[in-house]
């Protein structure tokens, strides 16, 4: 009984989150102050959030190279704040709104420098965001400290965060491992800044934003946290890279902007990014995603024998299946009846053991994996459930 009231609870969920994304606009641009346009759009209809919010630099007058030549910083009038508490104010106010748009499964992304992120990493914990992880984006080419006074900035922090504690966020955990050459992929990034080609200019040759963010950043983001077809939103969208990235990864996207250069800039790009059509290139498969099939099964559907016998790849080891899913080995010490994680752990004196890929089974004199047979098993569960 308990199970049937969570499946229609988690229907419930699903079909009001439908219905708050139908009535949002998605692939715009909506001009005006961030805070008031988030209060009028539906809530809980996006899915995640990558916000480049300012980051109140506090400069002391211009920047100087040692050639005496000015640079290029962030001085604009949209990062200027009179005090902390005003800043504090802001931020609380943009959150707030932010997360009232979530789903309740809902993630977030902030990106921030020394000079902000550590005030609204507090602010996002006492609202009830659950922080998942503190990435930091190490820059190959920062700009130098032309004063010489401190450390070469080389490095900003992206807050992750869920809505809440309990919120069953999306993470795209093998596809990060499949982009890092089958390793984990680590909070530590090391990206170039934006530059070259990339990097907008104006008619004068000055940027046309000064904290116009890398491509390759929001592809990572976007990528490992959302699903094909998800609303992604950018509450200071300013020239659209997370727009322009969803885009060409298969997700909606949602910007909002107030300067009308930017909006100009934003849509020009957006309008020159390419879409991929292909659906298959664009399905990310996460193993967490896949219907679980337990080992029992491939005994109840025949794609295993009760007394077949199953070794290690180097057949060290060997045990028979048992009738009820376990499996009796008597190579060891002492003889062992479990489960295929706990028998070969065991085994193998190790802490755990992933019976699906250490047991092999032998088919036309070559041993395969039983993983061979639950990928198997799952394409035809999945087929049927389907019909």
């Amino acid at each position: 009984m308990s199970s049937q009231k969570s499946k229609k609870s988690t229907k419930q969920k699903s079909d009001k989150a439908s219905e708050a994304k139908d009535k949002l606009e998605t692939n715009k641009i909506y001009k005006g102050n961030c805070i008031e346009t988030m209060r009028s759009l539906p809530k809980k209809s996006v899915d995640m959030i990558f916000a480049d919010p300012p980051y109140n630099l506090q400069l002391q007058g211009d920047l100087h190279r040692p050639d005496n030549s000015k640079v290029d910083a962030v001085n604009d009038e949209w990062d200027q704040f009179e005090s902390f508490k005003a800043y504090d104010k802001f931020t609380k106010e943009w959150l707030t709104e932010a997360r009232e748009l979530l789903t309740d499964d809902g993630g977030i992304w902030v990106i921030g420098s020394y000079h902000n992120i550590f005030r609204i990493g507090a602010i996002m914990q006492d609202m009830g965001f659950w922080i998942l992880n503190d990435v930091i984006w190490r820059k190959s080419n920062p700009m130098p400290n032309f004063r010489g006074r401190r450390f070469t900035n080389a490095h900003e922090t992206m807050i992750w965060a869920s809505k809440s504690q309990k919120s069953k966020y999306c993470f795209n955990y093998d596809a990060m491992k499949a982009m890092n050459d089958d390793k984990q992929m680590r909070s530590d990034w090391e990206i170039p800044i934006c530059s070259g080609h990339e990097r907008l200019k104006g008619a004068d040759g000055n940027k046309v934003h000064p904290t116009q963010k890398p491509e390759s950043l929001l592809y990572r983001v976007i990528l490992s946290s959302t699903r094909k077809g998800d609303v992604v939103l950018d509450p200071f969208f300013g020239t659209g890279t997370t727009g322009c990235v969803a885009k060409q990864l298969g997700r909606q996207y949602v910007g909002l902007e107030q300067e009308d250069d930017y909006i100009k800039a934003a849509t020009e790009r957006l309008d020159a990014t390419q879409v991929i059509e292909d659906p298959d290139v664009l399905d990310v498969k996460s193993k967490r995603d896949q219907k679980r099939i337990p080992f029992g099964w491939l005994l109840e559907h025949g794609y295993l024998k009760p007394g077949t016998v199953l070794t290690d790849h180097k057949n060290k080891f060997s045990a028979k299946v048992g009738v009820d899913g376990t499996i009796l080995s008597s190579s060891g010490k002492e003889d062992l009846r479990g489960s295929i994680h706990k028998v070969g752990a065991a085994l193998q004196d190790a802490p755990s053991c992933n019976g699906w890929t250490y047991w092999h089974y032998k088919e036309n004199g070559r041993r395969y994996p039983i993983d061979a047979l639950r990928q198997k098993l799952r394409t035809q569960v999945e087929a049927a459930d389907q019909q």
